[in-house]
């Protein structure tokens, strides 16, 4: 693949997502080599980007607008991650006639901030309560459902934990293969304990975590993958899960996705823990799945999207 943008020359060039700035040759770019461009759709659709600033950080968000929509869908990408890998998601929501807002998180895609870094889990609640702002700035309609990968889930179940009820979004909130615990938990906090303070970060390593055969080659080729582990993460994530495992129940009913070949999170231990925090949470298990739900094979994404679309009430 060759890279068409300049994600730096990009961001710099963005307006607030309120502006309904025009897409740029850089932007329109962008989602060329993503896939994201929606000027062949059947119904149309606006779709541009925008820059907001959040927690001394430059975030870009995006949004897909049908002409007249029915609902929002908030998409939270998981680390490493940034929205330019959801086209199937978006894709689905766009063919319910939702509306799409999403960014790119502190450190990620086309934002700024260390790569893959954060130094605490809160930070990632203020993005959150950021991008409610900029869809109420945008009177995107109502019901808000949130969607969540992974990383992308921990910060939609730490939002209900703390807000349920009182959460602006009280629509659905879909979990693909969302983050407890990883997988092998115990040895990486004994790693972590032992290196920490010699080593800011490891060399990341890239694995097959979807059956696409496709999808490894095209993370390995895409420029906007952070290629290191920053050991303050962990750091942040270790604190993050005790104060998760004790948080309080909820009310609410999240919509879950997981595989069963997920080897990524500790994937049996959080759904207990799911259970044990959320009242009747729904979980739609996936044979064969890996971890990365939102790129799985075509016939998996059917199944879990037929699930949610009967959970919605949408054809």
């Amino acid at each position: 693949m060759s890279l068409t943008f300049a994600p730096e020359l990009l961001r710099a060039g963005l307006q607030p997502l309120l502006a309904a700035q025009p897409m740029s040759e850089q932007s329109l770019a962008y989602q060329r080599f993503y896939g994201l461009a929606v000027d062949g759709r059947a119904a149309p659709v606006r779709s541009w980007m925008g820059r907001f600033d959040v927690g001394g950080y430059e975030l870009v968000n995006h949004i897909w607008l049908p002409e007249q929509p029915t609902a929002t869908l908030f998409l939270v990408h998981g680390f490493y991650d940034h929205v330019g890998l959801y086209k199937h998601v978006i894709n689905w929501a766009l063919d319910h006639n939702f509306a799409v807002i999403a960014c790119d998180l502190p450190g990620h895609g086309l934002s700024s901030g260390e790569r893959a870094s954060i130094d605490n889990f809160d930070e990632y609640q203020v993005v959150l309560h950021a991008l409610f702002d900029e869809a109420q700035g945008l009177k995107l309609p109502r019901p808000w459902h949130l969607c969540g990968q992974s990383t992308g889930g921990a910060i939609v179940i730490d939002h209900l934990l703390t807000h349920g009820l009182d959460s602006p979004a009280q629509g659905q909130s879909i979990l693909f293969a969302p983050l407890i615990r990883p997988r092998g938990w115990a040895m990486s906090k004994i790693t972590y304990r032992l290196f920490s303070r010699f080593i800011k970060g490891l060399d990341r390593r890239f694995s097959e975590n979807t059956n696409d055969p496709d999808f490894l080659p095209f993370l390995l080729a895409d420029p906007l993958q952070p290629r290191r582990l920053p050991t303050v993460w962990v750091g942040a994530l270790a604190e993050w899960i005790k104060r998760i495992e004790a948080a309080p129940r909820s009310q609410r009913s999240p919509l879950i996705i997981q595989g069963d070949a997920d080897m990524t999170v500790d994937w049996a231990h959080n759904l207990q823990v799911l259970h044990e925090k959320f009242a009747d949470p729904q979980v739609f298990m996936l044979n064969q799945a890996r971890h990365h739900l939102a790129n799985e094979l075509p016939e998996m994404r059917e199944r879990y999207f037929a699930f949610l679309d009967e959970r919605l009430g949408v054809q």
